[in-house]
């Protein structure tokens, strides 16, 4: 008895030390990430990287964990995200990292999926985000100027990249730490405003490189579009098509941080789309010319919230014609066309690894790329690059079919398993079905503003952004002149014309009241100018003009200098001593509407005012806030606002910025037939055109109550809120129907600490029991 329960005690004790272990490791797995003229090299194993872009703000926490699974599903190995300076500082000093803003909360979620991340601190993300990712206090530090071999700036982007770096560090996110961060990015897209700028800019390359690699991260850093990017850091590429790219150096792999899967949508522009053939033959010609690396952007597009849209004019949906959409479905046949490719692509590893390509031809348009090692390993691309043709090729005495702008993958350099143009996957278009109509809408109408009241007053125009610091949209500028009697178009029946020069981005003209008119700029060129007649009295007259911004700019040299708001001159033409130029004389300005400064967007201030309905609610009337309330749908479906109907203005649900809505800015482009071969470019198939470029805004079903939801929306232009429903995508593709749904925190295996968990819980029952 005594001898079996020494061996009973000594396995119990093995399986609890070996319990105490696997938790050890668990909590700290140092590996290392390094890199070579082949790929990214983890703990000694040079690795064929698929990665793909989800940017955390443009979703909610609560869709995080599904969106990650999905990317897993989809054959993916890291995720991608910038970090979003303006996002976590918003005021100088003062540091937000909450809700959607998690960083280190999106990190963990992604290690427990099992999966890798690339970190682009930048800090410059451009993105379509709102002025590129600075906060907007950063323009206004004494003697600064951005992305330039300039101290102000330098300091700022040094302490911000510090404090992210720290971050990481401190919750151990970096591979050698045990996390799962294995590559890091500093600047972005820098090369062409180097290029413009000279040694100034040259300076600041390396200034920046140096000062990454000296926060000892212990991962490798990249800079992408970047050619001169010094040792060690990676230059990578970015663009439609990569496979001509090559790095600065022998010793770097070739990697492509942005495989663009379609493009952004502006306000007033047409609905980009890029077919998954195209999408799937660049990924294949890109690895069939040595990549190693490739990441989508965007895996998952989302949402611009609130006002982090940037451009200016960028839409509200980030859709990004991604794999997956904007609300969190698969997009289909996009999605699983390119897991099929990527299941092809990691059977060929093994061979892409280790050996360079041997390119032969297969006829006028076509080629082989094999990558074999003696005896260990092959695998071959056949391409035909004709845009027209299908082929029929010779490879190693087999037989295969090629169609147009193609490219077969052979694992083996025997059996083609994927070819880019051949989709297996169904198409599965979003069909949006209204749940809710007819909404019990309450309206109060805002209030223009005269010159003298309440705001600063000043000889001559402010610009909009130096007053507002963009805490709101709007800016107002008013006016007060006196018109003599003795004016001859008083009489003669003609109206003298008003005209008003802007920067940008929108404006809406009011006389005595009354709106006289509106005009807007573009995503091309954001600048206008409103000139019209307009109807004066002898007298007082009261001129009150609403500048609207519609996101700060967010690439261009030096876009931090660039104005908007109302600009000299303003002219009156047609009065009796001739053209007046009132840019001169005494302006009103004042930031923000009423109802903004009334909060009356929120649960609790809604309720300061008084509104009215039914027979009295106002329609197709500008700035107007409505109001109503609805009970959430049933169901888990992605549900959305159909805004059509409606002119100009912005959402809320609960308190919470939807965004800026906009759909009676109708599309312009090229629409018509898409056909997936030959080079894409953004302008290649579109949609929408004539229609609004955004119809559809998206409500996170995170932000609803099961009843009794708040429903907000400022209206400019004029609309009828009566046509505004509440809608729900309906059905999903096979292939998500086919993914097991994931919880917050959830990976489609145990890891190592549940194991560990589940052996130490075992050891110590089993003592229990044998006392």
């Amino acid at each position: 008895m005594g001898s079996k329960f020494h061996a009973f005690r000594t396995v119990i004790g093995a399986r609890l030390m070996l319990a105490l272990i696997l938790i050890s490791r668990a909590r700290s797995v140092s590996c290392s990430v390094s890199y070579d003229r082949k790929a990214i090299v983890i703990d000694g194993q040079r690795r064929i990287l698929i990665s793909g872009s989800i940017h955390y703000p443009r979703s909610t926490p609560e869709m995080w964990p599904d969106l990650i699974q999905k990317a897993k599903a989809g054959g993916l190995d890291v995720i991608q995200t910038y970090v979003f300076w303006n996002g976590h500082e918003p005021s100088q000093g003062e540091y937000y990292f909450e809700d959607r803003f998690n960083l280190v909360q999106f990190i963990k979620l992604v290690q427990q999926a099992g999966l890798y991340v690339h970190l682009r601190i930048g800090p410059y993300v451009c993105a379509e985000w709102n002025l590129g990712g600075f906060p907007v206090w950063l323009k206004y530090v004494p003697g600064i100027a951005f992305r330039t071999d300039n101290q102000p700036f330098k300091d700022a982007m040094q302490g911000f990249t510090q404090k992210i770096v720290n971050m990481m560090k401190a919750e151990k996110l970096f591979q050698p730490q045990g996390g799962p961060i294995i590559l890091s990015q500093i600047e972005n897209e820098f090369e062409m405003v180097e290029w413009e700028i000279g040694e100034p800019g040259k300076a600041y390359t390396k200034w920046a490189a140096d000062m990454a690699v000296g926060l000892s991260t212990g991962v490798p850093w990249v800079m992408c579009k970047q050619a001169d990017a010094p040792d060690p850091v990676i230059n990578t590429c970015n663009g439609f098509y990569c496979e001509n790219f090559e790095p600065n150096s022998n010793s770097k792999p070739k990697m492509w941080t942005e495989v663009w899967t379609g493009w952004y949508t502006g306000f007033g522009g047409a609905v980009p789309h890029r077919p998954a053939e195209d999408l799937a033959f660049a990924v294949a010609r890109f690895i069939q010319n040595r990549g190693s690396f490739f990441n989508y952007y965007m895996y998952h597009g989302g949402t611009n919230f609130g006002r982090t849209a940037g451009g200016p004019f960028i839409a509200t949906s980030y859709d990004f014609d991604a794999p997956i959409d904007e609300f969190g479905s698969l997009r289909e046949p996009k999605w699983s066309h390119l897991r099929d490719l990527h299941q092809a692509i990691k059977q060929s590893e093994s061979a892409l690894v280790i050996a360079d390509p041997a390119v032969s031809s297969l006829g006028s348009k076509q080629e082989a790329h094999a990558f074999e090692s003696g005896s260990e390993a092959c695998a071959a691309f056949l391409a035909n690059y004709d845009t027209r043709f299908s082929v029929k090729v010779t490879f190693r005495n087999g037989r295969y079919d090629l169609p147009p702008w193609s490219i077969s993958i052979l694992p083996d350099c025997q059996t083609a398993v994927y070819n880019t143009a051949s989709v297996r996957a169904e198409s599965s278009p979003v069909q949006m079905v209204p749940v809710k109509s007819a909404f019990p809408w309450q309206s109060y109408r805002d209030e223009t503003i005269s010159y003298g009241e309440d705001g600063a007053t000043e000889e001559g125009l402010l610009e909009q952004i130096s007053v507002s610091r963009d805490v709101s949209d709007y800016l107002w500028y008013a006016i007060d002149f006196t018109i003599s009697q003795d004016e001859a178009f008083l009489t003669n029946g003609q109206s003298p014309v008003l005209t008003v020069s802007s920067a940008g981005h929108a404006l809406h003209v009011f006389v005595n009241g009354q709106q006289a008119g509106s005009a807007y700029g573009g995503l091309g060129n954001p600048r206008l100018t409103y000139s019209d007649k307009v109807k004066l009295m002898a007298g007082m007259n009261k001129v009150s003009l609403l500048s609207v911004a519609v996101g700060l700019p967010n690439i261009g040299l030096h876009f931090e200098t660039w104005n908007a708001g109302v600009l000299e001159p303003i002219t009156l033409e047609g009065m009796n001593s001739g053209k007046w130029d009132l840019s001169k004389w005494k302006w009103s300005c004042k930031v923000g509407l009423k109802g903004e400064a009334l909060s009356l967007h929120t649960p609790i201030s809604s309720s300061s005012v008084e509104w009215t309905e039914g027979s009295t609610l106002a329609q197709n009337q500008p700035l107007i806030w409505y109001k109503t309330t609805f009970d959430a749908p049933r169901g888990i479906a992605p549900l959305a606002l159909d805004m059509n109907g409606m002119g100009k203005g912005q959402i809320w649900i609960n308190g919470r910025s939807v965004g800026r809505h906009w759909p009676a800015y109708t599309a312009h482009g090229t629409c018509g037939a898409c056909i997936y071969a030959g080079t894409f470019d953004e302008n290649k198939c579109q949609s929408n055109c004539g229609e609004a470029s955004q119809r559809w805004y998206h409500i996170p079903r995170s932000w609803l109550n099961p009843t009794g939801n708040l429903l907000v929306v400022f209206e400019e232009w004029g609309g009828d809120p009566t046509q505004v429903s509440l809608v729900q995508s309906s059905g999903s593709s096979p292939s998500e129907k086919n993914l097991p749904h994931h919880g917050p925190g959830t990976s489609h295996g145990p890891s190592m600490a549940f194991l560990a968990f589940m052996l130490l819980i075992s050891g110590i029952k089993q003592l229990l029991l044998f006392r």
